[in-house]
């Protein structure tokens, strides 16, 4: 008997570790079990969570469909995962690797732990096409500029997607343990509407995506109101899909594309996947970038403590309305639009003149799909610090940013009902409106709590002072 320890891989398809392949083993049967860690479920925010459990409960179903249970255990997985082995005479425990500084501690643990107790372990990279180090620069390097590492990454061969594992190949199992419910775990009721995170609705979302949009992706992905992107992030997350099966349905629908434009088209989404894989191995090989900047100032950066500001941002209460709308739909959906993001960020660090670790600790803990890779990824680059980030100079307009990717303003609308019946215009001059005009507009909405114009000089000045060119 082997056991597979699921933990951001909950499903039976494509799944390395589970299947055997990298694995050294002899095993006939492979039991599966899932651990709630209190430690990592420190670190969730309730979204998550509720996501966790949804996913885990699709996942139990999956293999009693086939004849065999998920294994659920509580507690930590030092402790857990050695009696779980004794408990079932398995005499190996495999597992697909992760990336964050956490989970790579955790699992150091755990082989020491498996290795006290007389128990193998082996481990595989399983949520990225090439793992950590596979590419690199000509002179050894791990790449620090985007452009150079997809090049080689587009051009390597990419593994197709893993059989399940038969009925036959699963342990001979029965567990009664419940799923336990998000009050269960002491956690907070979730505010947002989670969407489903099972295998069964990544594969519908991904088959959808494939059938359409994504021949519209390269064009009108910007767009928040025309919501023309995958939406696999929180499936990605968990693992409720692997992406060898998503890089397979994305050549599938290359090779369907009718025109030279839709082939662009497939081929600009592939490279989002590529940075999903660049910012993983930026923190495998640079853990500290959780909490420290990538790139390094000659003088510490001069953020600003601002705690009104910085609420303001987080209840989407600052008179820019693409920014308020971004924040608002973070806190009903547990979901942002990936350009909102962008523009979302560079409004704390670059108007507010907040410190990016603000932002991402309020990501971290409101996102479905937060990824400590990518998350902490695109926080640094609108920050300017991190690897192949914005140059500091070049600063978001928000104002701007609205009028050119919501010119109707529907998004803004949809989340900043104080704006519904505004036409589009007034709502994308709201900065240079009077008092008066506001308050005809629409009185219960908030002016700008900044000037843009004046904070882009001093963001600039700060910047200046941090390289030392004052």
């Amino acid at each position: 008997m082997r056991i597979h320890w699921h933990r951001r891989d909950l499903r039976l398809a494509d799944n390395r570790a589970l299947a055997g392949d990298g694995i050294e083993t002899n095993d006939e049967q492979v039991l599966g079990v899932f651990v709630f860690d209190p430690a990592v479920l420190e670190h969730a925010g309730p979204a998550r969570v509720v996501a966790l459990l949804d996913a885990v409960a699709a996942l139990r179903e999956a293999y009693r469909e086939r004849g065999s249970d998920l294994v659920l255990a509580s507690g930590d997985p030092v402790a857990e995962l050695p009696t779980l082995a004794t408990t079932y005479g398995a005499e190996l425990v495999t597992w697909n690797r992760e990336y964050s500084p956490l989970a790579r501690d955790r699992d150091a643990a755990v082989r020491a732990s498996l290795d006290d107790a007389g128990i193998g372990r082996d481990a595989v990279h399983d949520a990225v096409l090439h793992e950590p180090g596979t590419i690199r620069t000509n002179d050894g390097d791990p790449y620090q500029v985007f452009t150079y590492f997809w090049r080689k990454w587009r051009d390597r061969r990419k593994s197709a997607p893993i059989a399940p594992p038969d009925a036959d190949s699963l342990g001979d199992v029965t567990d009664d343990t419940p799923v336990p419910t998000w009050a269960d775990l002491d956690v907070e009721e979730p505010t947002a509407s989670i969407p489903g995170v099972t295998p069964a609705a990544a594969r519908e979302r991904l088959d959808s995506f494939c059938a359409g949009d994504i021949y519209r992706y390269e064009d009108r992905r910007d767009y928040p109101a025309e919501d023309c992107t995958s939406r696999l992030s929180h499936h990605l997350k968990y693992g409720t899909i692997g992406i060898r099966a998503v890089y397979a349905a994305t050549e599938r629908a290359c090779e369907r594309g009718e025109t030279a434009d839709d082939r662009a088209s497939v081929r600009e989404f592939q490279s989002q996947l590529a940075w999903r894989e660049f910012y993983t191995q930026v923190l495998w090989f640079n853990p500290s970038v959780v909490t420290e900047n990538f790139k390094s100032y000659e003088n510490p950066i001069e953020w600003r403590t601002d705690p009104e500001g910085l609420q303001a941002w987080k209840d989407g209460e600052t008179g820019y309305p693409i920014v308020d709308a971004g924040m608002r739909q973070l806190e009903t959906a547990a979901y942002m639009h990936n350009r909102v993001r962008m523009i979302v960020a560079s409004f704390l660090t670059k108007d507010l003149l907040i410190d990016w670790r603000e932002g991402y600790d309020w990501f971290r803990a409101k996102l479905v799909d937060h990824d400590t890779a990518n998350d902490n990824g695109g926080w640094q680059w609108a920050a300017s610090t991190g690897t192949d980030a914005q140059p500091y100079f070049r600063i978001f307009n928000p104002m701007t940013q609205g009028e050119r990717y919501d010119p109707d303003a529907a998004y803004i609308r949809e989340y900043v009902p104080e704006l519904d019946g505004v036409p589009a215009d007034v709502i994308h001059s709201w900065h240079e409106l009077d008092p008066g005009a506001r308050e005809m507009h629409a009185p219960d909405y908030p002016a700008p709590i900044v000037d843009h114009a004046d904070r882009r000089e001093q963001a600039l000045a700060m910047f200046e002072r941090a390289r030392g060119d004052e």
